[in-house]
């Protein structure tokens, strides 16, 4: 069960960097657009052209970064085109949606709390090009 007050803070925080990504690229940013990003800011590079699998690659990037978060996933390391690997650590609890969506928003937020600004260069790239 998540507790009433948390889930509050986490919310404001969420939109904190909704806000934030607002500011950069000009519209708010839904959760599928901000796991893009990460697995962008992941992956270290901006690809010249994504197909369709490549970006729900991204995504899946990013969930298992965040979930890493939890001892969920761990990254085993780097193919040779740069991409991140990661590996299932524990069994995924079963989770509602509403959870599932809270863990992910929970994680999000901690990845932009831990995050230097300079890391974060891509995600501010990636608004230019």
């Amino acid at each position: 069960m998540i507790d009433a007050e948390e889930k509050g803070i986490v919310e404001l925080q969420w939109r904190a960097i909704q806000g934030n990504l607002k500011g950069r690229f000009g519209k708010v940013s839904d959760l599928d657009a901000i796991l893009f990003l990460i697995g962008l800011q992941e992956l270290r590079m901006i690809p010249e052209k994504l197909k369709k699998e490549q970006k729900q690659d991204l995504m899946h990037v990013a969930v298992c970064k965040l979930l890493s978060y939890d001892g969920l996933y761990e990254l085993e390391g780097t193919d040779n085109e740069g991409w991140p690997h990661y590996r299932k650590s524990a069994n995924f609890p079963k989770l509602t949606l509403d959870e599932q969506e809270y863990l992910l928003k929970r994680n999000i937020v901690r990845y932009f709390d831990e995050a230097e600004p300079e890391e974060l260069n891509i995600l501010t790239d990636a608004g230019n090009s």
